[in-house]
């Protein structure tokens, strides 16, 4: 494996600061990892602008390259935004297991979705209702299940 390899897991496996069962890789905010000479420069694509974790993640990920013996060069890229459909697999899983819906495929270009019902995380039944737009986070949504009672939040997909 190479350093860049070895340099780019060790970042994406940083926690978010606001979902810390998730990693920043889990999200997809990592766009890259690239070494040159004793600098390691990694482009971050933020959750949305203004998310108020970003400078944590900047720092965290500095931290990372440190400790890995670089000089770090942490950069933000808007463009593309980022999507909720950059999620990994194993981030939809991790959302799940701490009890917070993971978002369905962002809409495709032509096709309209009508407020889709939410499934609940602990027991999978869609009869659930819309508490509030924000949750713990602006990213994320508060909702009931209607089947178990239990409240959970969605993650909106952007």
């Amino acid at each position: 494996m190479t350093v860049a390899a070895s340099l780019g897991d060790l970042v994406r496996d940083i926690e978010d600061p606001e979902l810390p069962h998730v990693t920043i890789g889990d999200l997809g905010i990592v766009r890259s990892v690239t070494i040159h000479g004793a600098t390691a420069t990694v482009l971050l694509t933020p959750t949305y602008t203004g998310c108020p974790a970003t400078e944590q993640i900047r720092e965290d990920v500095a931290d990372a390259v440190r400790s890995a013996g670089l000089e770090p060069d942490v950069r933000l890229v808007i463009s593309p935004a980022w999507s909720t459909d950059w999620i990994t697999e194993r981030g939809h899983q991790r959302l799940l297991a701490a009890g917070i819906a993971p978002p369905p495929p962002a809409d495709e270009p032509g096709v309209t979705f009508v407020d889709p019902p939410v499934a609940c995380p602990r027991c999978s039944s869609r009869r659930t209702r819309l508490i509030s737009h924000f949750g713990g986070t602006a990213c994320k949504a508060t909702y009931v299940c209607n089947a178990c009672s239990e409240p959970f939040e969605f993650f909106k997909a952007l």
